[in-house]
């Protein structure tokens, strides 16, 4: 029984492995199946360790860590994923039914290289104060959301470095496009250099809206119902490029805008076709610039929308006798030129007055002097008649008289 048991020790001496070697290995010894084995009890633990790694991609989404993307479309999703990956630059959650950004939907320290979100397509009503407040973010796309509440600190306190901003189709409720507003004319963009506001709609826009964008250098406006232009100020936007008005109802283009056109160096680009052009009298100035200027791309396919002996006129040929101007059309001048002629008439006549006054003075004091003698007469014979008819005596005495 003492030489059948083999000594444990050196037993264990003799199966050991050199370093770096493993134990499952299929030496000239080993069994058949042994390493298959080793290998089917190891994977599982392999898979479960991979899993469990906090770069691990969200159960709904596709992760693509050399590219540094993040795809969630179409997966159905309510809330932002929890566990996105850090490695994350380009993160696209669209067409779910996602309807709100709560603070610290995309926490920046979890998040610090985020650079490119794309959150179209999706029920988004509600942005809340926080909610994009990344370190890293540049191009946001809130494009296809039905927008009713915009907080002015979507993008923190200390602004953001935000570059580009879509928007297309997102502004359709009033009072996102105000909050909108806000949130530009407080500085929190900055750095915008792209903004596009097209398909929503919009009948005039907020005044001062880009007054706070010095660095902005292309503006889409187009397809949109823009009826004028006047509350617009281009002023400080010293880096614009293009500017698309296309898909308006833009009838005419007042001086003050086009000076403003004109102030702009960089702007070269400017789209104004397909809108509701009216060709009347207030139309000359718009008509003089486009012939003058290089900044319109396409203006020989500008046409007249109205009237309808205009129709389909294109703008560039339109001369100063095609418009019959009979009527001033700066109708506010010619109304304050029209009072101030009245007065400076008026003026006249009242100094031709009282020269007339000074000249005949002495007559007139002669006529003033018999005007009065002949009142005193008559009011002293009015007097006399009031004695007589208050003293009964004089009274009887005077009805005896005349008897």
């Amino acid at each position: 029984a003492a030489r059948s048991r083999p000594p444990p020790r050196r037993a264990a001496r003799s199966r050991r492995r050199p370093e770096g070697k493993v134990a499952c290995g299929a030496g000239p010894g080993a069994m058949p199946g042994r390493g298959a084995l080793c290998l089917g009890l190891l994977l599982p633990v392999l898979l479960g360790c991979g899993s469990a790694q906090p770069g691990a991609c969200p159960a709904l989404c596709e992760c693509s860590e050399p590219a540094k993307t993040v795809k969630c479309v179409n997966r159905n999703l309510t809330a932002v994923p929890p566990d996105l990956p850090p490695y994350v630059r380009s993160l696209f959650i669209t067409g779910n039914p996602l309807t709100d950004l709560p603070a610290g939907a995309f926490p920046a320290q979890r998040l610090p290289d985020l650079a490119s979100l794309n959150l179209s397509g999706n029920h988004l009503r509600t942005v809340e104060a926080g909610s994009l407040a990344l370190p890293a973010l540049r191009q946001l796309d809130l494009s296809g959301n039905a927008l009713v509440s915009l907080s002015p600190q979507a993008f923190g306190e200390g602004g953001s470095p935000l570059e580009e901003l879509a928007l297309r189709g997102a502004l359709r409720d009033h009072g996102v496009l105000l909050s909108l507003a806000a949130l530009l004319q407080a500085g929190a963009l900055r750095n915008l250099s792209r903004l596009e506001l097209a398909d929503n709609g919009l009948l005039l826009l907020p005044a001062g809206m880009f007054t706070a964008l010095p660095a902005l250098r292309q503006l889409d406006l187009s397809n949109n119902s823009l009826v004028g232009l006047r509350n617009v100020s281009f002023q400080g936007l010293g880096q614009l490029q293009s500017l698309n008005l296309s898909d308006n109802s833009l009838g005419v283009l007042w001086n003050s805008t086009l000076a403003q056109f004109r102030s702009l160096p960089a702007l070269r680009h400017i789209v104004l076709g397909r809108n509701t052009w009216v060709c009347d009298c207030a139309i000359e100035d718009l008509v003089a610039w486009l012939k003058e200027s290089d900044q319109v791309e396409g203006k020989e396919a500008l046409t007249c929308a109205s009237p309808d002996k205009m129709l389909g006129k294109a703008l560039l040929k339109i001369n100063g006798s095609d418009l019959n101007c009979s009527v001033p059309t700066d109708l506010p001048s010619q109304l304050q030129t029209s009072y101030v002629f009245l007065g400076i008439v008026l003026a006249l006549i009242g100094a031709i007055f009282l020269l007339v006054l000074y000249l005949n003075r002495k007559g007139i004091k002669k006529w003033m002097h018999n005007i009065r003698d002949a009142c005193r007469d008559h009011m002293e014979g009015y007097h006399y008649r009031y004695e007589i008819n208050a003293d009964p005596r004089l009274t009887n005495l005077s009805s005896n008289s005349d008897v």
